[in-house]
């Protein structure tokens, strides 16, 4: 009889510390995952404020540069583009990102070139209200990077506690996925051409 209640005793004890890792397992999980999805919840929200940015500054470029309609209707074009673009967060995979990225991309290289073109026109440099919108899209584009730095490093995190053991196992058992990153640009690691 009391050896029958010391196995009973220990498998209850077994059981209990069982039940208890496999639930703190599964919550750092999900916690993690909820950080990433923050994270990139963040990362639309810098981007959502550029986009919301671009119509103001179309306006203002257009009322100074009528004859450069091609390049305003490709930054609304890549604008509409890069909005309709989305990625739901349960499935941030290497390659939603980077459809994403590209959306983004196009519209970054648009907006660089409706920038170039503004060196054409002196007065609208000296617009204030010009000026404001460069400003706040600087500080727009410097968000961007520094929110997407802070997905990425959540993601990695995240990612280190999905495939450590014995967590990875939690994990497979749970459907918990590895999340993607934020990479480069192809081309970014060669430095471009300065000529004088």
């Amino acid at each position: 009889m009391k050896k029958g209640l010391t196995v009973l005793i220990v498998l209850a004890v077994i059981v209990t510390g069982l039940f208890f890792w496999v639930k703190n397992s599964y919550n750092r999980l999900v916690s993690g995952e909820e950080q990433v999805s923050a994270a990139w919840a963040q990362v639309e929200n810098v981007y959502q404020r550029r986009a919301d940015l671009i119509p103001n500054l179309v306006a203002t470029v257009k009322g100074y540069a009528e004859h450069e309609s091609e390049t305003l209707e490709s930054v609304i074009a890549a604008r509409a583009k890069a909005t309709q673009v989305t990625v739901n967060p349960d499935q941030l995979s290497d390659e939603e990102i980077a459809e994403f990225q590209a959306a983004q991309g196009e519209l970054g290289s648009a907006l660089g070139r409706l920038m170039m073109i503004t060196e054409n026109y002196p007065d609208l440099k000296a617009n204030r209200n010009f000026a404001d919108l460069q400003a706040q899209l600087e500080g727009t584009e410097n968000r961007i990077a520094t929110e997407r730095k802070k997905y990425n490093d959540t993601a990695r995190a995240y990612n280190i506690s999905v495939r450590s053991f014995p967590a990875n196992i939690i994990a497979s058992i749970f459907d918990f996925e590895t999340k993607g990153y934020f990479k480069a640009a192809d081309g970014a690691e060669t430095a471009p051409a300065v000529e004088f």
